[in-house]
Parts: structure tokens; C-alpha cells; sequence
């Protein structure tokens, strides 16, 4: 063949060809900063992720409003199965009943729900020289000093202030709020001891707590940590339980066949046993569920939060 009409065969084929060469990447959007629970989760599932759905699965931090920016990004794409979201417990039924919260979205209508991933449980925090060791001391001396102990937060309407809501009322006890602008400032004033305690998620305080600089306490979970052996906050605070689930949501709409795929991929991914193993050091736990079930939990922790959020008069900032 002459080099000319060589030349205009393979442009041909060339045209025939998909642009990239390969299937189109999912974009897979964190609502958190890099390093934290939220970034850690959705860069472990990406990268089991992957050569499950046979596509390159790209991890998009974009952080802000508490994850609403994400949230929002994805409502608006389309609902075609490549762009998803990792979302957080409070994204879905927190946020939607707090008062002074403005929602970009509604979720409800907005997102598909595709299946709840993980759950990540509470550990309560203090400084090396907190006056109590224990959850029973800790309790004594809050109702000996009603509104004298101190515990840190993110900020009003956080994870970790809804935690001491719901012990304060559980335990019957008075703590006294001191909100900080990112745990980093929180961590700081505990070990300087001018914060008595926080409680948040175990995976946000491993390294200080392996470290020396924090002093584990607690556990939130109905059952032990296999990371820390330390005793379960629910065996002084009968039926006291405080965790952070996350979970995978498309835009609205999405196709059935889409929907279906994504909850194979994350069966496949959760069944995984260097996945699994890569969990646990992270002390995050597997919870698996499909989009009908993942709905109801949604429903039910709303209405859990809204009445401590109500009862406990916390507003957003």
C-alpha cells in the first residue's frame, strides 16, 4: 500500500476509535479535607474499586459547608453511574433538621441512595492529666461539678458536640461546650489540659492516642475495639451508643442498571480481605447495605438527632 492511503486507512480507524482509548473515569468526590476519616474511606474503596468496575475511579476533594459542596456537585451531574459521592452520617440526617443550617440540596430528592460502606465509632479523649481515668469517675465528678467539666468540639451542630448531647442526657450529667474551629486547635487545648475531653471519631485521634498525647477513655461501640482494649462507654451509660456512618450516593434518577452495578462493586469490594484488613487498622467497620435499607437507617437516625438536637437546643453556627 502506498504511504498516502496507509496514511488515511489508519485515520479512519483512528476515528472509529473512543477518544480515550478506555472506559470513561468515575469521579469519586470527598466532601473533607485530605487525611481525615472521610478522605481515608473514600481513597480505600477507590482503590479496591477500580479493577472492579474495570475503570479508573479518581478521588475529588472538594471540601466546604460540611460536605454540602460535594453533595451539591453530584446532584447536579449526570446520573449516569460515573460520578459519586461518599457521604457522611450528618450530611444525610443531620444537617437536613438542624436549625440554621442552609441546604444547598434536598437530599431526599436529590441523591440515590446506593449503600452504606462503613461505620466509624466514637471514642471518648482527654489530655494525659485529666482529673478522672474512667467513664464512672468521669460521671461522679460531672454531677459533684454540674457545668464545671469541659469538652471540645469542632464547632456547634458537630459530631463530637452531638456525642456529649447525647451522653450529658444519657448519663445525666452537665458539661459546659467549648467549640473550636477544627480539631487540630481541640487536640492542642486538651493536652495542654484546658480542655477536659472530647469524644469523635476513633480514627482522627489513633496517632495522638499511639503518640502519648491523648488518653483514650472509652468506647462507643455496643462491642470491643480490636485496636484498643478499653472498656465500652455503654457499660456505665446503659444503651449508650455513638457512631459515624458513611455511605455511597449517585445524583437522582440514576438507572436501575447503574444502581445495581454500584451495589455489586461495593459487595465485591467489602468481601475484599486486604480490604477488610485495611479497615480495621483504620479502625473502621464494614456495614454493608443496599439502597432500600440504606434509606431506612437514613430516615431513623434523623429522627434520632433531631430529638437530641431539640432537646439539647442546638442550633448550627
Amino acid at each position: 500500500m502506498k504511504p498516502r492511503l496507509l496514511g488515511a486507512a489508519l485515520a479512519a480507524l483512528l476515528a472509529l476509535a473512543p477518544p480515550s482509548g478506555r472506559a470513561q473515569d468515575v469521579r469519586f468526590l470527598c466532601g473533607f479535607a485530605a487525611g481525615g476519616t472521610c478522605d481515608i474511606l473514600t481513597r480505600l474503596l477507590a482503590d479496591k474499586l477500580g479493577p472492579v468496575l474495570n475503570q479508573r475511579v479518581v478521588v475529588e476533594n472538594r471540601t466546604g459547608a460540611g460536605g454540602l459542596i460535594a453533595a451539591e456537585f453530584v446532584a447536579r451531574s449526570a446520573p449516569d453511574g460515573n460520578t459519586v459521592f461518599l457521604v457522611s452520617m450528618a450530611n444525610m440526617t443531620v444537617m437536613p433538621v438542624m436549625p440554621g443550617t442552609r441546604m444547598p440540596i434536598d437530599v431526599d430528592r436529590e441523591l440515590t441512595p446506593i449503600g452504606m460502606v462503613a461505620n466509624v465509632y466514637n471514642v471518648l479523649v482527654t489530655g494525659p492529666q485529666a482529673r478522672f481515668q474512667d467513664v464512672p469517675s468521669l460521671v461522679a465528678l460531672a454531677r459533684a461539678e454540674p457545668g464545671r467539666l469541659t469538652y471540645a468540639s469542632t464547632g456547634n451542630g458537630s459530631s463530637q458536640h452531638l456525642a456529649a448531647a447525647l451522653f450529658e442526657r444519657m448519663a445525666g450529667v452537665s458539661l459546659l461546650h467549648v467549640p473550636f474551629r477544627g480539631g487540630a486547635p481541640a487536640i492542642v487545648e486538651m493536652t495542654a489540659g484546658r480542655v477536659d475531653m472530647m469524644f469523635g471519631n476513633m480514627p482522627e485521634f489513633l496517632g495522638q492516642i499511639r503518640g502519648g498525647g491523648l488518653r483514650a477513655v472509652a468506647y462507643g461501640a455496643p462491642r470491643p475495639s480490636p485496636l484498643l482494649p478499653l472498656p465500652l462507654i455503654g457499660e456505665t451509660v446503659p444503651g449508650f451508643e455513638m457512631s459515624s456512618w458513611f455511605g455511597v450516593a449517585g445524583p437522582a434518577n440514576l438507572p436501575p442498571a447503574a444502581l445495581d452495578r454500584w451495589v455489586g462493586a461495593l459487595r465485591q469490594v467489602g468481601a475484599d480481605p486486604d480490604f477488610q484488613r485495611r479497615m480495621t487498622e483504620n479502625a473502621m467497620e464494614i456495614t454493608l447495605s443496599g439502597p432500600d435499607e440504606f434509606r431506612t437507617s437514613i430516615q431513623r437516625d434523623r429522627a434520632r438527632w433531631a430529638d437530641v438536637i431539640q432537646r439539647s437546643n442546638i442550633r448550627a453556627e
